[in-house]
């Protein structure tokens, strides 16, 4: 028996990190008829909003004796355990919900259906989807606008009236399901596997009849994700088809520490089917130095152990194609000679001076002081190392719970997890929470990239 869990809820308003819930109504349908209904208000543990109370009529006085959500925590698992969470824009209410258990140190997840996504692929041509729009074009009848149970109420007759509709069933299983058939799922997965997997943030495996790693991925939302792998008609999809006998995941909370662990399994496992990311390397390095003239200069080599040391380098590149390309760029931009930077050979002047691109360095020509104070300029535009030692704090798996990573002397160091305790103790504690890593200019160029991103992460210098 199919069992579906309508909802609606009221919240003090729409972001769900910050918001919390006033009102919940909850009716249990089996697919022929309502089985049972439940609703109550909710002490949000904050004010109300002028403009919310407005909309719901829900005031302050009313929920100060309503039970906190974790009171009523236990009775929502029970009506909606096996059920399909159904809502009007289902995203609202099952991100608030999951957000409130999640509060409570307990993953919710559940097999979703949207109405207003079904009511437009059943009934097409309508002018808006809305609730009131389809309420009001139904002729449906609600008692009370904007409280919970109502609302759950008339999303119940609107799914009524959609299971009427020929075909409906198979738009159900197909919105549940994201569009995936059971058909585009290798032989040993299995649709109710698929709905087990989090709808959290973290890397995921795919793994081969041997047991050998085939893929490694990462997402914000591990299931959503893993189903778009299936759901696609590419080449890859093909081959995960194919190859794919088990999944597993392995749960981050922060986004940073799913791409960063991410690029080091790649590396680590080789797997078959990440063919573009294990093959990035990056044998070359640009580093800068001064010559026995005073000039700063710089130059490409290809990386050892040997020739980093006691090195000043600024960057790693893939290729030495892609490395000269950076400094030719950087020398036009800053009117530095390609001569200096190794980039020519040969007595006299270079090509660019000729041309006025060059102030003659090269030929000692331009003064030491005036071609550094440009070439200073064109090594921090080059830089692709820190300057600063800091700890970065993320978000953790759980509430009481934080990501730390470590970049120190200019390379991102590896990553951990720390508690409050830990981070008010001091930068030495919180290293000691750090899984290190070897050096890799990939993951550099992640955290910087996600910095630029994010500018408002917590971040600790030392």
């Amino acid at each position: 028996m199919k069992k579906y869990a309508i909802i609606d809820i009221e919240t003090t308003g729409g972001m769900a990190k910050r918001d919390k819930i006033t009102e919940i109504g909850v009716v249990v349908h089996d697919g022929n008829r309502v089985l049972e209904t439940y609703e109550t208000l909710i002490n949000p543990g904050r004010s109300i909003p002028p403009n919310i109370v407005r909309i719901t009529g829900i005031t302050d006085e009313m929920v100060a004796d309503a039970p906190r959500f974790y009171e009523v925590a236990k009775k929502i698992v029970e009506l909606t355990e096996g059920a399909i969470f159904v809502a009007h824009n289902v995203r609202f209410d099952y991100t608030f919900i999951k957000e409130a258990f999640k509060d409570l140190g307990y993953t919710y997840s559940k097999r979703q259906l949207d109405t207003v996504r079904l009511a437009r692929k059943t009934f097409p041509g309508l002018k808006s989807y809305s609730l009131g729009n389809l309420i009001k074009h139904f002729g449906i009848e609600v008692n009370a606008r904007h409280r919970a149970l109502a609302d759950a109420m008339a999303t119940t007759e609107l799914l009524e009236k959609i299971f009427k509709v020929e075909d409906s069933a198979d738009n159900i299983k197909m919105y549940i399901n994201h569009g995936l058939r059971e058909s585009q799922l290798p032989k040993s997965i299995t649709m109710e596997r698929l709905h087990q997997l989090p709808e959290e943030c973290g890397v995921y495996y795919f793994y081969n009849s041997y047991g050998k790693v085939v893929y490694i991925g990462k997402s914000v939302n591990i299931k959503k994700r893993v189903i778009q792998h299936f759901v696609k008609t590419t080449k890859k999809a093909e081959n995960l088809q194919k190859h794919v006998d088990s999944i597993d995941f392995e749960l981050t909370g922060s986004e940073l520490i799913s791409l960063l662990h991410e690029s080091r399994e790649i590396k680590l496992h080789q797997p078959e089917i990440n063919r573009a990311s294990r093959n990035k390397h990056f044998p070359y390095f640009v580093h800068h130095f001064i010559d026995d003239l005073g000039y700063l200069r710089l130059r490409i080599e290809k990386t050892s152990k040997k020739r980093r040391k006691d090195k000043n380098i600024l960057s790693d590149y893939s290729s030495l194609q892609s490395a000269k390309s950076h400094i030719k760029n950087v020398s036009k931009e800053f009117t530095l000679c390609l001569k200096l930077n190794d980039l020519e050979s040969g007595d006299g002047p270079c090509f660019d001076y000729k041309l006025g691109n060059c102030l003659g360095a090269c030929i000692l020509k331009e003064s030491v002081e005036d071609y550094n104070e440009r070439a200073n300029l064109a090594i921090s535009s080059l830089s692709r190392l820190f300057r600063e030692n800091f700890i970065l704090v993320d978000q953790g798996r759980h509430k009481e719970e934080y990501s730390v990573i470590l970049v120190e002397e200019g390379y991102y160091r590896g990553f951990g997890y720390a508690t409050v305790e830990d981070l008010n103790m001091g930068i030495e504690e919180i290293k000691e929470t750090i899984n290190y890593v070897p050096e890799n200019p990939e993951t550099n160029n992640i955290v910087r990239n996600y910095i630029l991103e994010h500018p408002h992460l917590k971040i600790i210098s030392f």
